[in-house]
């Protein structure tokens, strides 16, 4: 019987100096492959892929809807985009005017509520140029 213990505690350690070597093995590789500038890289771009991605889907479903006191800078951008635009309406810069009003439509949760309000309130021939420049923001 003895030296089937001690077979089996030779085995044993065998076995267990085995994991210590693959486990050091791993630790080293994984090291070298973290510290590597291109992982790095690699792994900030599958990060914004990503998120990206999860902005298209949220953007798609329309079940989000845009939420002011979370987005204060957000609100803040819109006004100052809505304010700008009918400041330049006023004056009669009308080409700047729609800039700063399709900005708006770019920050705004819910742009197709926006447009029909922009429907009722800008005069005709502005209202078109917004909607001439909407596929150009879009991009």
């Amino acid at each position: 019987m003895p030296c089937v213990r001690t077979l089996l505690g030779l085995l044993a350690a065998l076995a267990a100096g085995g994991a210590v070597a693959f486990l050091a093995y791993c630790v080293y590789f994984d090291r070298k492959r973290r510290g590597d500038p291109a992982f790095r890289r690699r792994l900030r771009d599958k990060r914004r892929a990503r998120q990206r991605q999860q902005q298209q889907q949220a953007g798609g479903r329309g079940a989000q809807l845009w939420d002011p006191a979370k987005n204060e800078k957000l609100r803040e951008r819109f006004l100052q985009e809505v304010r700008m635009g009918e400041l330049w309406l006023s004056r009669g810069e009308h080409r700047m005017g729609v800039e700063h009003l399709s900005n708006a439509l770019l920050v705004c949760g819910q742009p197709q509520e926006l447009l029909k309000v922009f429907k009722h309130t800008l005069p005709p021939k502005v209202f078109e140029m917004l909607l001439h420049k909407i596929p150009l923001i879009c991009q």
